[in-house]
């Protein structure tokens, strides 16, 4: 039983990948991870904003002293008191390639161009295998349009690739006046891959103390069904391949991703909830589905249950929506 599957050009043991989440921030629990079958580890997002802190504070702590007087004994703090974020996040990159053999995939998480992209380059020198661009941006400017935030995103696209050479995946949400058509966008720029879908947390707001605040809920298998969809739809339309993550939660999650087209299901939720050891079970139910339906590699499951293989291609559009209201029953 032949369970690999190739990801970004990457060979992966199996489609069960480790997703972003607090299991993958340290060298500790990412050796758990592979030990319990993790077939890669996304590593959690660095942040458009903490670099752009970062940069700010460097800039401080170096020209401080600038118009002392000579005798000053230095000019520069103590930078060994001083850790940044951005240095713990390459070492961790490093250590971690030489601690595993799983495929170590970076984060980067911005929404405007400028100088942060340029640490995609560092992530790449650290060691890492490809990096997944997290393209998270809420637009509320009233007079910018459709057209001008799709712009955004593609600019930031092709910036990245230009400064690295390791393959690139987009994660994106499904916020697209035609997610088709700008699939095709992403992958006209040179990126590799899709994760979809982001996850968008909601804020909330707090009665008592009448504050908005972070609002962070577990997923469950019911969110899968959007890029379930989406995934059926542009496998082999565009020439991406695809990493299904929000609500994979069961085998049977992981069977339909594989299905519809997903090269890869990745994990968070499940894995919060049950341990990283769940996925050894994950593992065998699928293995034992494939024998059950005769089926000897995942490379044969990967995009049966497609749009452009199905008998009847409206079933991943109107017609379902048709069918769900007039047969839903009180």
């Amino acid at each position: 039983m032949d369970i690999t599957t190739k990801y970004l050009g990457l060979t992966l043991k199996s489609p069960l990948v480790a997703s972003a989440s607090p299991l993958t921030e340290e060298l500790k629990s990412i050796k758990k991870l592979e030990e319990a079958g993790a077939s890669a580890v996304v590593l959690p997002s660095i942040f458009e904003e903490q670099l752009r802190t970062e940069q700010k504070d460097l800039f401080y702590y170096t020209t401080q002293g600038t118009y002392s007087y000579a005798e000053s004994l230095t000019y520069f703090p103590e930078l060994d008191e001083y850790r940044f974020v951005t240095d713990n996040y390459l070492e961790l990159i490093r250590r971690a390639k030489e601690s595993v053999s799983i495929p170590i995939i970076a984060s980067l998480n911005g929404a405007t161009l400028g100088g942060w992209i340029e640490f995609a380059k560092k992530i790449e020198q650290a060691g890492a295998d490809a990096l997944e661009l997290n393209i998270y941006f809420i637009p509320t400017d009233l007079e910018q349009s459709g057209e001008s935030v799709e712009n955004t995103y593609i600019e930031i696209i092709k910036e990245v690739k230009k400064s690295v050479n390791i393959p690139v995946a987009v994660k994106l949400s499904p916020f697209f006046s035609n997610f088709a058509n700008f699939a095709k966008k992403v992958e006209q720029t040179g990126a590799k891959g899709l994760v979809l879908f982001n996850r968008f947390y909601q804020p909330d707001v707090d009665l008592e103390n009448l504050e908005v605040r972070p609002s962070i809920h577990l997923s469950t298998s019911h969110a899968n069904r959007l890029p379930m969809r989406w995934i059926a739809i542009l496998k082999n339309k565009v020439n991406l391949d695809f990493a299904a993550t929000s609500g994979i939660h069961t085998s049977d999650d992981v069977i339909k991703m594989l299905l519809v087209g997903a090269n890869v299901t990745m994990l968070c939720s499940a894995l919060l909830k049950n341990g990283v050891f769940y996925l050894l079970q994950l593992e065998k139910e699928l293995m034992e589905w494939m024998e059950e339906h005769e089926y000897s590699s995942v490379q044969q499951m990967i995009g049966v249950m497609s749009q452009n293989k199905s008998p009847n291609p409206s079933e991943y559009e109107r017609v379902q929506y048709i069918k769900a209201i007039s047969t839903y029953k009180l």
